[in-house]
């Protein structure tokens, strides 16, 4: 029997926040057992950015990035917040390493191609990856050497270029390539407390979400926009061997664990299980 292991991908909203991402940390630090941490951070970016006169451009909710934007990027997920966090562990009793995928060669992307979209125009993303290859391995001998592994959503191409890339794909990818040595439960922490049937009542939480409910709920419209990807990702997740998914709030991440180890016929109301 493989050991649990539980894998957090947490938004730059939290992180970002002090007050916030300390509460986060808390959680992390009481959840047993071998865990990652992957961040994110584009607003953080953003206003580093704008202090040094360099334009931030979005297309469809993802930042184009040329070299420069590149640079921001690479100081502040890769630096900045990811040392935040780490030290923030550290504090905490936890042993904790922040990498980018250029670190032990742990993910290795592709640059993205020139996208051509609905209206016909081309775009550019830049420097931005698409995950081709994570090694498992040394990320689990990593972590069964004691140490915990903070991710910063950038990869690189094996050819010297580092890659800025989606954190929540980079938290998916990895969970696929540790579910080959752990029970991998992989938990989105946002602003939510899950995927919600009524974006205006945080109670109306949807507990259960499998292939066939996922394409109801798009074409009823209850699941739309960002959530679409996010439920993607987690689904082809499940189908490569990860255990579960679990969608939820940040600051109910440890109430959130303990329930999904310990639920009982009363059932699942905190966050939603994506399997």
């Amino acid at each position: 029997m493989k050991e649990a292991l539980t894998l957090v991908k947490v938004g730059g909203k939290i992180v970002e926040n002090e007050a916030s991402l300390s509460a986060l940390l808390t959680a992390f630090n009481a959840i047993r057992g071998p865990k990652l941490l992957v961040h994110g951070g584009g607003r953080t970016a953003t206003d580093v950015a704008s202090r040094l006169g360099i334009e931030t451009h979005m297309v469809g909710g993802r930042r184009i990035t040329d070299a420069a934007m590149l640079d921001v990027v690479t100081m502040v997920y890769g630096g900045l917040v990811n040392k935040r966090v780490v030290a923030g562990l550290q504090a905490r009793g936890i042993n904790a390493v922040g990498l980018t995928g250029a670190d032990m060669d742990v993910m290795r992307s592709r640059r993205r191609p020139v996208v051509r979209m609905a209206d016909g125009t081309e775009v550019d993303y830049g420097f931005v990856g698409d995950v081709e290859a994570v090694d498992g391995q040394r990320l689990a001998d990593l972590i069964r050497s004691g140490v915990t592994p903070v991710l910063a959503p950038l990869t690189h191409d094996g050819w010297g270029s580092l890659l800025n890339t989606n954190a929540d794909t980079i938290a998916g990818e990895a969970a696929k390539a540790l579910a080959q040595h752990f029970d991998v439960s992989l938990v989105f922490c946002f602003e939510h407390a899950g995927v919600l049937a009524d974006p205006d009542d945080e109670t109306s939480v949807i507990p259960h979400i499998g292939r066939a409910d996922f394409a109801q709920l798009v074409a009823d419209g209850v699941v739309a926009g960002g959530m679409i990807p996010k439920i993607e990702n987690s689904l082809a997740a499940v189908e490569a061997g990860v255990a579960r998914v679990i969608i939820t709030r940040a600051d109910a991440l440890a109430q959130t664990l303990v329930q999904d180890e310990q639920k009982d016929d009363a059932g699942f109301n905190i966050g939603t299980i994506i399997s």
